[in-house]
């Protein structure tokens, strides 16, 4: 059975930061390409980064370059967002998706709040 959990959100301040992980199960984690998306109130899903299954190659949307770093430990079959510089337009539920020809996977999600 594949399982895909996110855990890590909360509320926090402008500025602050937080460390989303995602823990998986029931398929092959090293195989498969890794993103975070998310979506905010009223807007449709957007991809904010993904990392290819060797990890050696991420991509970002414009909006959190430099502020988020995506990574992963195919060890443990987890993958991890760091979210630094928080503003409050990065409020959204963030999800978890493992996609490779075949298998497209995802998360329930978890709720970011950035507010004051």
């Amino acid at each position: 059975q594949v399982q895909l959990v996110e855990s890590g959100g909360g509320l926090v301040q402008p500025g602050g930061s937080l460390r989303l992980s995602c823990a998986t199960s029931g398929f092959t984690f090293s195989s498969y390409y890794m993103r975070w998306y998310r979506r905010a109130p009223g807007k449709e899903r957007e991809l904010v980064a993904g990392i290819a299954n060797a990890g050696g190659i991420t991509n970002y949307a414009d909006s959190v370059k430099g502020r988020f770093t995506i990574s992963r430990d195919n060890a443990k079959n987890t993958v991890a967002l760091q979210m630094n510089s928080l503003k409050p337009e990065d409020t959204a539920v963030y999800y978890c998706n493992a996609r490779r020809r075949g298998g497209d996977y995802w998360g329930q999600g978890t709720q970011v709040t950035v507010s004051s």
